[in-house]
């Protein structure tokens, strides 16, 4: 019988290659780019018109290829970066398929020009895959590659392609993230003559950063090197109130390698998770350095997937190096800096209207001495007594406390206090609720909130779809004060409640809790979260505006928000403090 299977032709096969490593005109340069890096290039010019359709050249000074590697670069799994599969669990370059020229070539016009020495150089063209060897001309060391009509043999793929501000976007999102993550390599893009990009190559980070996303944001980030679990993290991260509504300005690279994967974006989001408005992203440039033996880059052709043999210790070792950098470089936030997080809360005002609010003033107000009933303990009778000292080490921020002089309350809801920086102005239910928050989701101890038994337990009559939605949630009820036993149909009875609320209505405060649960589970379509619990929990328990505090009581509130590991913005991302510092203020009232 005759056989139905057939191998496909060399051409077929390439064009198929082409298919996966060759999406667009950025697909090109990527993969151009990381040759000319791979052969220890130090200088990298990449030059295109109309966003690349018509040509995209890329010249490096790297060492070149002599006659015979030329030709051998045109042949499908022709690399001189591995020699056998054992290499795969070492590899030290970017590319390692030898795919990358043989597909290029194959939907395209090219030509190669390289030399090992400056003189003549070998010239070899391709049409569509099929080579011809050109006369030699004179030339620098290096290497030339011009690729010309891109997919002018596959109509329909050039079909797909986006605008040319689109496809532009790409490439220099292409070009600036390996100007950044290789800052020792002078890099230039020119796009219809005009310069789009250049670095200078002088090394350092920042300055390329700054090269390629602007001075004004590169001043804003603080500096992350951290070395855990065989994972050696540097780069640079956004303070909580520098922000961008996507993530086109979060780069990380994995031994060189720029990188998308489910763990590192996790770890990102968990990291700054509380501390930026919802759907805006910090902005972050990392570099991750890790025993190549210990992650898999043979994950997919274009080699923007890695697979981390240990993903838990990837993911535990990014979020802790960004907290610690956060915890290291943070400030209370200046004026200034809150006003740029107002205005980006403003901006995602739309896409936050279906998101989780909780209405903060539903509770009814309790007496003078609210903090008091959540057990925190008091200073001295004497207002103006020296705060107690807090390990500086552990809490960076604490220095907060340097020269504290509560002046006194605003409103009855904004604490003034005087520090060694200036005039400090604390919002004091959204700074007791960051305080409680923390200690909910376990970062100061185990527990914070005690129970208070009822003598006769009360019983709580929810409707059908809050009585469904809870059931599920009691543990994490209980674990906030709350002891709820199912009574039949949609009734509990309620036998205990956090000794916190014992002066108010405590089934009124379970009843806003539920509702907003149940709520933000209607508009997002998800089971309430633990985290959900724990932010309603902290937002319901809290001393709300209004509440007259005595000066001890608002004294031992800013102690206990020094010890918080965020006090930039409550749970919900709104501002704790406002700072007016020396100068400012100097300067406002025109003293300099």
């Amino acid at each position: 019988m005759e056989s139905r299977i057939r191998a496909l032709d060399g051409h077929t096969v390439n064009q198929i290659a082409a298919g996966e490593v060759v999406e667009r005109p950025s697909s090109v340069v990527k993969e151009l780019v990381e040759n000319s890096l791979d052969a220890g290039a130090t200088r990298i010019e990449v030059h295109v018109e109309q966003a690349g359709r018509s040509l995209i050249r890329v010249v490096d000074n790297g060492i070149g290829m002599s006659p015979i590697d030329a030709k051998l670069a045109f042949e499908r799994h022709a690399t001189s970066k591995i020699q056998s599969v054992d290499d795969l669990q070492a590899l030290h370059s970017l590319g390692f398929r030898g795919e990358a020229v043989p597909s290029i070539a194959s939907v395209s016009r090219m030509t190669l020009k390289t030399a090992t020495e400056d003189g003549p150089r070998t010239v070899i063209a391709s049409e569509g895959g099929q080579l011809r060897e050109l006369r030699p001309e004179s030339g620098p060391k290096g290497t030339e590659f011009t690729v010309e009509d891109l997919f002018f043999n596959t109509p329909a793929r050039l079909k797909f392609l986006k605008s040319d501000t689109t496809e532009l976007g790409q490439m220099v999102d292409v070009v600036g993230r390996y100007a950044m993550a290789y800052p020792d390599v002078s890099f230039l893009l020119t796009h219809n003559g005009q310069e789009a990009i250049r670095t200078t190559g002088d090394g350092d980070t920042l300055n390329a950063i700054a090269e390629v996303w602007g001075r004004d944001l590169a001043r804003a980030l603080a500096e992350v090197r951290t070395e855990l679990g065989g994972l050696h993290v540097t780069g640079f991260i956004s303070p909580p109130h520098v922000t961008k509504p996507n993530r086109s300005y979060q780069t990380v690279f994995v031994n060189g390698r720029p990188v998308r994967t489910r763990t590192l974006t996790t770890a990102l989001d968990v990291a700054y998770r509380d501390i930026t408005p919802e759907r805006r992203y910090p902005v972050l440039f990392l570099k991750i350095e890790i025993d190549p033996d210990l992650v898999d880059v043979n994950v997919s052709p274009t080699k923007t997937e890695v697979k981390f043999q240990r993903e838990g210790a990837a993911f535990e070792a990014l979020r802790i190096a960004i907290k610690q950098s956060l915890l290291e470089h943070g400030m209370m936030p200046s004026v200034r800096a809150v006003s740029d997080t107002n205005e980006a809360i403003r901006q995602s005002e739309a896409a936050m209207a279906q998101a989780w609010a909780p209405t903060l003033l539903q509770a009814p107000l309790p007496a003078s001495g609210a903090v008091a009933d959540l057990g925190l303990v008091m200073a001295t009778d004497d207002p103006f007594v020296t705060a107690p000292s807090i390990n500086t080490s552990r809490f960076p921020f604490a220095d907060l406390l340097r020269g504290l002089k509560v002046i006194g309350q605003a409103m009855n809801t904004y604490i003034v206090a005087e520090t060694e920086r200036g005039i400090v102005l604390i919002d004091q239910h959204v700074a007791h609720e960051r305080i409680l928050y923390e200690y909910l989701c376990g970062l100061k101890r185990s527990s914070l909130v005690e129970k208070q038994p009822l003598l006769v337990p009360l019983q709580l009559t929810l409707d059908k779809r809050a009585a469904i939605l809870i059931r599920d949630r009691l543990d994490e009820l209980e674990a906030v004060g709350f002891d709820l036993e199912p009574f039949g149909g949609e009734s509990y009875v309620v036998r205990a409640v956090p000794a916190a609320v014992r002066s108010r209505d405590p089934l009124r405060i379970l009843r806003d809790m539920i509702d907003e649960l149940v709520e933000s589970s209607v508009a997002r379509r998800l089971v309430p979260t633990r985290e959900q619990i724990w932010i309603t929990t902290s937002c319901k328990l809290a001393v709300k505006a209004g509440d007259p505090l005595g000066m001890a009581e608002m004294e031992r509130l800013i102690v206990d928000l020094a010890e918080t590991e965020n006090p930039y913005l409550c749970p919900h991302g709104r501002p704790i403090t406002l700072t007016f510092t020396n100068d400012e203020l100097l300067r406002r009232f025109k003293r300099t």
